[in-house]
């Protein structure tokens, strides 16, 4: 690592898949071959060609003349090219663009690539042309590529070495590259480090002779400690994401740059506090319980993201003391529960949880006993919130009378009726449906009590929380004939994985309909979920939005230049004083700050200017009643 007073070491950049994503003979290949009958089949060679070579397999040499004798290219093939390899500028460099243009003179683009073509990409950066150090191409006289300039030592193998030799830089050289002739510059002594860029591609042979591997620039920049946009490096924020969600998750966090490790199953405290340190976004479905203690031992945790609507299995209080924002999906399966909870109260008023066993065991019980129609039958709705008021509006599109009871005033829809207490509701109700939240004071809500005030021989399902319900008690009636049946999707005690056995007190009960907590287990909403709990989490580490956080103030922030800081602090009095002060101290220049405050947490937001003393930093940890504090850009 260079010594932060000495000047910054000289970096030689390879260009293709490292200054940008792409290889641009391939991509020049694409572009010249487009409408030919062996398109497909001419860029695949010159692909594979250039992965041999990169990779050290066979002579660069022979690796660019193969290529180019495919290529069958011309001059006006150029432009095209160029305009498509400025979109195509790798994510990280593009992001840190004002490091190039601000260290360009001890920046080189050493490449053996093409000098028509990477020159104009890289001026956008301001690297001018002198430090572009590339192959020409060669033209006939239609303007057809015939080849390249075999003058040009960089056409040769062994080029990139010679071409070092010749540029004679007067101070320590960094490679930065995802090609082998990258690593021989190092090999050769010309160079004091050789950092193996992976953020487009990843060659095992190279990765294995570097000093380094870079998965983005950022994390370059990082080590270095040299001027970046990010204060941190993506590629070192850590993802848990336990219970099998959805693979799009994990997509759309490997695309963020984040590294991700997947567990099927839910953990318990023990073994969620061994592998939580070191996390930064824990991503859990409904089992695995987030208590203090994993608070706790979680040493660098930024958000947690709940895959389901449900937070009561997260300390959400604890979470918040910690600094540690949670968000969750109220919305994303709704659609799911509606429908299996419309299904199931058919099911149960066709009594084909008794049917069916039946007819697979070869029994033909063609009765009409206990059955009805759903079709003018009352439908009671305990708790209206997403769920329930969906479900009000489908059960009266089937013919249904609904009436609801919720603690919370809401409006209804349709012809639904407010009942004004649960005790009206259970009397007047065939069918009751639970939808209610998983809060501690909810344990048991419904029990003896109010399974006796239903009518005989109702139907009851529960959709929400398994504690929610006294288990023993719906045994109870339904063993005595009491209710006609139930439909039951959660459970006070699930198991942790498919291969646990699952009990209950209800199992081998007539017209009972047992699921394995699948209320929100449809493709769509997985997906929709799987969507929904990463976007919120990456706009709240990237921008700083809490918006739909279930724990902290919510915030919409709008976009702005500069630098973003983010203070999280015990909301007392004052805190916003000092924040304040240290930035008048420090002489920042404040461009905008947002507060909004809770019971216990403040959360504040400031951007400044770019200009800014390193020692400001420290001052803001520093603040009185700090809980966390981070540079977002």
């Amino acid at each position: 690592m260079p010594d932060p007073a000495a000047p910054l070491p000289y970096l030689v950049f390879d260009f293709d898949s490292t200054f940008t994503q792409v290889e641009g003979l391939d991509e020049l290949a694409a572009i010249a071959l487009t409408g030919q009958p062996d398109q497909a089949t001419r860029v695949a060679a010159i692909k594979a060609l250039t992965d041999q070579g990169m990779a050290g397999e066979i002579g660069f040499q022979e690796s660019l003349s193969k290529r180019l004798a495919l290529l069958g290219a011309h001059r006006r093939h150029l432009g095209p090219l160029v305009a498509h390899l400025q979109t195509k500028v790798s994510e990280s460099i593009q992001r840190n663009g004002d490091f190039f243009r601000r260290y360009a003179d001890r920046i080189y683009v050493v490449s053996s690539g093409f000098r028509e073509f990477i020159e104009p990409v890289v001026a956008a950066f301001g690297i001018p042309a002198s430090h572009v150090l590339a192959n020409t191409f060669t033209f006939d006289a239609e303007g057809n590529i015939t080849g390249c300039d075999p003058g040009n030592v960089l056409s040769r193998d062994g080029g990139k070495i010679q071409q070092l030799k010749d540029l004679q830089l007067d101070g320590p050289v960094y490679v930065l590259g995802d090609g082998y002739t990258d690593y021989q510059i190092r090999e050769a002594g010309l160079a004091k480090r050789f950092y193996a860029y992976t953020e487009n591609v990843s060659r095992p042979s190279v990765v294995a002779a570097a000093d380094e591997v870079l998965p983005t620039f950022d994390e370059f920049l990082y080590q270095l400690k040299l001027p970046m946009t990010l204060s941190y490096p993506k590629n070192r924020i850590k993802v848990l994401l336990l219970e099998n969600p959805d693979a799009r998750a994990a997509e759309l966090f490997r695309q963020e740059g984040y590294q991700v490790e997947e567990v099927k199953g839910a953990l318990d405290e023990d073994e969620l506090v061994a592998r939580i340190e070191g996390v930064s976004i824990l991503g859990i479905r409904s089992k695995t319980q987030v208590t203090q203690r994993v608070l706790d031992a979680a040493n660098r945790l930024i958000g947690i993201g709940a895959f389901c609507i449900g937070t009561n299995q997260i300390d959400l209080l604890g979470a918040m003391r910690k600094g540690v924002a949670v968000f969750n999906a109220p919305f994303s399966n709704t659609r799911s529960v509606v429908e299996l909870t419309l299904a199931e109260l058919i099911v149960l008023a066709r009594r084909i949880p008794e049917k069916n066993p039946k007819m697979h065991a070869g029994e033909w019980d063609k009765s009409a006993s206990g059955s009805f129609e759903i079709r003018g039958k009352t439908l009671g709705i305990i708790g209206y919130g997403n769920i329930g008021s969906q479900l009000s509006v489908v059960a009266e599109a089937v013919g249904m009378k609904v009436v609801y009871y919720d603690m919370a005033e809401k409006l209804q829809l349709g012809n639904a009726l407010k009942a004004q207490t649960l005790e009206e509701l259970l009397r007047q109700s065939d069918i009751v449906t639970l939808h209610i939240d998983g809060r501690p004071e909810n344990q048991d809500f419904f029990g003896a009590k109010e399974f006796a005030l239903m009518k005989k021989g109702a139907l009851f399902i529960n959709n929400a929380r398994g504690h929610v319900v006294d288990v023993p008690a719906l045994a109870a009636v339904l063993r005595s004939g009491h209710l006609g049946g139930a439909a039951i999707d959660v459970f006070p005690h699930e198991p942790k994985t498919n291969a646990e056995s699952f009990e209950s007190e209800l199992r081998g009960l007539p017209n009972v309909l047992l699921t394995p907590h699948i209320g929100g287990s449809t493709a769509e909403a997985q997906r929709n979920i799987a969507e929904f709990v990463p976007e919120r989490l990456m706009q709240y580490i990237n921008t700083g939005n809490t918006q739909q956080s279930v724990n902290f103030p919510n915030i919409l922030l709008p976009g702005q230049p500069g630098h973003r800081l983010i203070h999280i602090h015990a909301n007392v009095p004052g805190v916003l004083a000092r924040i304040n002060n240290v930035l008048a101290q420090h002489h920042v220049n404040i461009l905008g700050q947002y507060l909004k405050t809770n019971e216990l947490v403040g959360y504040v937001i400031t951007d400044i200017d770019k200009a800014y003393d390193q020692d400001v930093i420290q001052a803001l940890r520093e603040v009185e009643h700090t809980i966390k504090f981070r540079v977002l850009y």
